[in-house]
């Protein structure tokens, strides 16, 4: 079959990989203009246009895909299918309904649960052991389409956001190429989600990151396996010898059963250099302090004469 590609992000470049070798053809890859990046504010161009560029692919960057000119231009390819996968943008009725089998999308859940742009990390979040691929068809309410193929996968215990995005991304395209044979042959089965069991996983900003250890230790770790690499879980270091303050990203800790003495304050360092939490205590493992590289705590502690009494503290903003 040939089909457009719609989609801008690193998670769907596996699957690109895997139709480019298939008996289907990408025809067009439309997706997200460059963001300026780096020191010199550079135009980025996104994944999938540098995908598209090194395999000689057509490709075309707009910020809205559903304007009359682009469907025109979508449409001059005769397209047999559309795959979205991590686009960014919503896709309407008109795009959807232009080729002759549709429009599906991959996302990163075991749909029903999940639905939004954030699965991953709220998979991890809120504690799942399990998690997998949906492939479904595109309707206009959110991540609601018909389920046309599943598969799923564990998470490990110490699973990061960034560690299960690309484990994931690999078992999309298997399950992308089976689900769309099955379409090309008329043997794809139509499942309708159940709705009333759908939960959400809405988009992260930075601020999500900005923990608070009055939480519990156990709540905390998996927030800090859930929100690495991005928006990372932050706080403000504070040295107690110096007076000095940095802001530090938690890239992985683990957590420490303890009694916590009657008012000491939760993000305190105590004498084993472990954070106090709202319930038992943390043990940082590694650490990136801004504008520094990624390390670990025993080195990030040698290096400012770390000692008990040392705080993290919440960001405030």
């Amino acid at each position: 079959m040939k089909i457009i590609y719609l989609g801008s992000g690193e998670f769907g470049i596996a699957c690109l990989n895997a139709l480019k070798s298939s008996a289907h053809s990408v025809q067009l890859v439309v997706t997200q203009p460059p963001n300026p990046a780096g020191r010199g504010r550079k135009p980025n161009p996104t994944p999938a246009a540098r995908w598209a560029n090194t395999n000689s692919i057509p490709f075309v960057e707009t910020d809205n895909a559903n304007t009359p000119e682009m469907i025109e231009k979508i449409a001059d390819y005769e397209p047999d299918l559309i795959v979205v996968i991590a686009f960014g943008q919503k896709v309407g009725n008109d795009l959807i309904n232009l080729p002759p089998k549709s429009a599906v999308n991959v996302h990163a859940s075991l749909l029903p649960k999940y639905r939004g742009a954030a699965p991953i990390n709220w998979a991890i979040i809120n504690g799942e052991t399990e998690t997998g691929i949906s492939i479904i068809t595109l309707a206009q309410k959110m991540d609601a389409g018909c389920i046309l193929g599943q598969s799923k996968t564990d998470i490990a215990p110490d699973e990061t956001a960034g560690s299960l995005h690309d484990k994931l991304a690999q078992i999309a395209a298997p399950l992308l190429l089976k689900t769309i044979d099955q379409i090309d042959d008329g043997s794809v089965v139509y499942t309708e989600q159940d709705h009333s069991k759908a939960t959400l996983a809405p988009k992260l900003s930075k601020s999500d990151g900005f923990i608070d250890f009055n939480e519990s230790a156990a709540s905390l770790e998996k927030k800090i396996r859930g929100l690495w690499p991005w928006p990372s879980a932050s706080a403000n270091y504070l040295s107690k010898k110096t007076g000095k303050s940095v802001r530090v990203s938690i890239a992985a800790a683990q957590v420490v059963e303890t009694i916590n003495p009657p008012g000491l304050s939760a993000g305190i360092l105590d004498e084993n250099l472990n954070v106090t939490c709202g319930k038992d205590a943390l043990r940082i493992v590694q650490i990136k302090p801004a504008g520094s590289p990624l390390m670990d705590f025993k080195d990030f502690t040698n290096g400012r004469q770390t000692q008990p009494a040392d705080l993290f503290i919440r960001i405030d903003k």
